[in-house]
């Protein structure tokens, strides 16, 4: 399942208006208010001497003008009014997106029923260590997926767009799935069967269980209709460590790399097909549904 962000690369969107706005701000604070309030001194004076030669003729003069001719002179043009109002918004939303939280929408059913099309998820920046904006390469390690995690990625064949699934095997794992049952470094998991889901999108019921997947139990879906074979994989990097036969797979997954899986199991494009996902390409780890315009019921945490 694939998910774009909600303006393209918003990420370098929001860097070149930070570095745009805080160039003109930095400008105004050192250099622009300076000149300005020279300009609006010599104009003062000016004024005070004029009209000191006035008094001195016995002429009248209005004092109230000079106010106006100070503030006239500082006012901001209207472009560093603009940055400088919104440099400090821009550059916190590029702050807390960058390496604390960031929101994705879901756009299809690949991680049913777990996330619903229009969840508006929340992603953690850093719980996986923090990454420098745009190149997201890691600066400061923290820790590193563990299986059961909700991850959010950049798509191996594609890093512009983001994709969300869920890690089942980390770096070393022998991933099998037989028979729509996953095995993991030759222990087979535990599945529990729940009442039928309807997919109220395809009109359709699925077969739903609780797996638990090495600790972390959480809920998927199969499709009696669709057969455990992988058709047609792509020629991914170390496609060596895979092997494909009716049953379903085996793959072990090599250093640095993860194995994803949708947890909508007969509908979702994953590791299957397009191979393992590097430590490089990883995005964070999906926590919270903030808000769903078509069920606000769905808001909350999920596993």
């Amino acid at each position: 399942m694939s998910f774009q962000l909600i303006l393209g690369n918003f990420a370098l969107i929001l860097f070149v208006l930070t570095i745009g706005t805080g160039i003109v701000w930095f400008l105004d604070v050192f250099f622009l208010a300076k000149q300005r309030r020279i300009a609006a001194d010599a104009a003062l004076a000016a004024y005070d001497a004029r009209n000191a030669k006035l008094v001195s003729e016995g002429i009248r003069v209005e004092e109230s003008k000079r106010a106006d001719i100070e503030a006239s002179i500082l006012r901001q043009p209207l472009w560093v009014e603009y940055s400088g109002s919104f440099f400090p918004v821009i550059a916190l939303v590029f702050f807390l997106r960058s390496f604390l939280y960031e929101p994705f929408k879901i756009p299809s059913s690949s991680m049913l029923p777990t996330l619903f099309v229009g969840d508006l998820i929340l992603v953690n920046k850093f719980s996986y260590g923090i990454r420098l904006p745009i190149l997201n390469k890691k600066v400061i390690d923290i820790s590193n997926p563990q299986r059961g995690d909700v991850m959010v990625f950049k798509y191996p064949e594609d890093p512009s767009v983001d994709y969300i699934k869920r890690v089942v095997g980390v770096p070393g794992d022998k991933v099998v799935y037989r028979n729509k049952r996953l095995l993991i470094n030759g222990n087979e998991l535990s599945y529990q069967a729940l009442p039928d889901f309807l997919d109220e999108e395809r009109l359709s019921y699925f077969k739903q269980y609780a797996e638990n997947l090495t600790g972390v139990t959480h809920r998927i879906l199969n499709d009696d209709r669709a057969s455990a074979f992988v058709h047609d994989p792509h020629n991914f990097p170390k496609r060596e460590n895979c092997t494909y036969n009716s049953e379903g797979f085996s793959c072990v997954v090599p250093e640095g790399e993860y194995f994803m899986m949708g947890d909508n199991r007969d509908n979702s494009l994953d590791s299957r097909y397009w191979g393992f996902v590097p430590d490089q390409n990883i995005v964070g780890k999906a926590f919270f549904i903030w808000m769903n315009l078509g069920n606000i019921k769905r808001i909350g945490s999920f596993q």
